[in-house]
């Protein structure tokens, strides 16, 4: 059936060891985005040093997000043939040369131009490490328990993207290049915390050589939850990227513009430890519920009505990102062939940002309003058609025991578990 150990009973430190794994996991995962959350703040300082204005380190940050976007499913595909935690431990440890590069650089006062070569080619790995590391949890955790330990995943994704930048400003103010030095270190953590997972070698590299067979595009299930991603982020960044401007809209001082994304945030964090306690799987009617209502919150901040019921919307849309970013991962675990799913959840994350270039894109060139819009009609287009294919599939989806986003078949080789993936009806 599979070629995982089975654990032995009578080995009484066996579940303690793998909930220690697991939390290694989750630290690894909550401190895998450091750079990415702190990027903006660490960038603009160390141009501001350099040139005397933050505009490069804007350029920065498009040119390490656009890097990965580019990089995230080919460097993924790439990885496939390997083992993925001796993989995943090469890409965090590429990035993490780039940025103690791109901090020589910066410490001697490099023009702006070679500060771009690291920043890239950390970028390049990035997206592909986050779907190795999404990828391992299958080996860790039960189909069951994936909901709670992806929540707490999220909640720890949240703490980080609302202190690292706080760490980067703080560092910042003192030295520059300490705030990229601090950023590289704890970027390096997940290198240091991924624990040693038996199995996670591919299991076709043991078996026979096969022709050839030319690679299936991804359905069109995978394609629907990859615009559902790409719009929860799209409205996500458009309240972080935007709050300065919310900030003036309503008479207050740029300074303010934290009470937006504290909001955000705070209602994130608290997404992430409901989706923990909860542990469960949600309907597709209650998928495009959510989606629907995270739409109505983004209208409500559109409207600018009042400072509060701006301040509720984005509270509301935070609580809800994480639920839906839990169900976009558990489904597209559950609809990608085993020896793909590191490049599908690569992929994913790759939708993600691509809502999130798109709606900065809107912002820069039209205007706050024209990028809320933007992303109103994504959620909207996006809860149709959820709604749509709830419908043909009558509405439900598998509760949480009978969901299997593959944590024993990930384990066997194509072969063995094509026939347990294409046995399953898509959500």
């Amino acid at each position: 059936m599979t070629n995982a150990p089975a654990p032995s009973p009578a080995r009484a430190g066996a579940p303690r060891r793998r909930r220690g794994d697991v939390l290694r996991w989750q630290i690894g995962y909550g401190t895998f985005g450091v750079p990415q959350a702190a990027a903006p703040i660490a960038f603009g300082l160390v141009t501001l040093a350099i040139t005397g204005s933050a505009t490069a380190g804007a350029a920065l940050v498009f040119a390490m997000t656009t890097a990965q976007v580019l990089g995230a499913v080919p460097v993924a595909r790439f990885g496939a043939r390997f083992d993925s935690v001796h993989y995943l431990r090469g890409l965090i440890a590429l990035r993490t040369l780039a940025l103690a590069v791109l901090t020589v650089l910066a410490a001697v006062g490099a023009p702006v131009a070679w500060l771009a070569v690291p920043v890239v080619a950390a970028g390049l790995v990035n997206g592909a490490a986050y779907g190795f590391l999404r990828l391992l949890l299958n080996h860790l955790v039960e189909p069951a328990r994936l909901p709670r330990a992806l929540g707490v995943a999220a909640t720890l994704n949240e703490v980080t993207f609302a202190v690292a930048p706080a760490l980067a400003a703080l560092l910042g103010a003192i030295s520059p290049t300490w705030a990229l030095a601090a950023v590289t270190a704890l970027g390096v953590a997940p290198l240091l915390l991924i624990p040693r997972i038996p199995g996670s070698a591919p299991a076709r590299a043991t078996e026979p050589a096969r022709p050839r067979r030319p690679r299936e595009p991804i359905g069109r299930g995978v394609a629907l939850w990859l615009l559902c991603a790409g719009a929860s982020g799209a409205v996500v960044a458009a309240i972080e990227v935007g709050a300065v401007s919310f900030a003036l809209a309503f008479g207050l001082e740029a300074g303010w513009a934290f009470l937006f994304a504290l909001a955000l945030c705070v209602g994130s964090v608290t997404g992430g430890i409901w989706v923990s306690v909860r542990n469960r799987v949600p309907a597709l009617g209650t998928v495009a519920a959510y989606l629907a209502v995270t739409a109505a919150a983004a209208g409500l901040v559109l409207a600018g009505g009042h400072l509060a019921a701006t301040l509720a919307g984005a509270a509301l849309i935070g609580f809800l990102l994480p639920v839906l970013g839990t169900f976009y991962s558990l489904v597209v675990d559950r609809l990608s062939p085993p020896h793909r799913r590191a490049e599908l959840f690569a992929l994913l994350r790759t939708a993600n940002n691509l809502g999130v270039i798109a709606v900065s894109g809107l912002l820069a060139l039209l205007g706050l309003r024209a990028a809320l819009l933007g992303s109103v009609a994504l959620l909207v287009i996006s809860t149709v058609l959820v709604t749509v294919h709830a419908a043909r599939a009558h509405g439900t989806l598998a509760p949480a025991d009978d969901v299997r986003p593959g944590a024993a078949d990930d384990v066997r080789g194509p072969a063995e578990a094509s026939s347990d993936v294409s046995g399953r009806q898509g959500p």
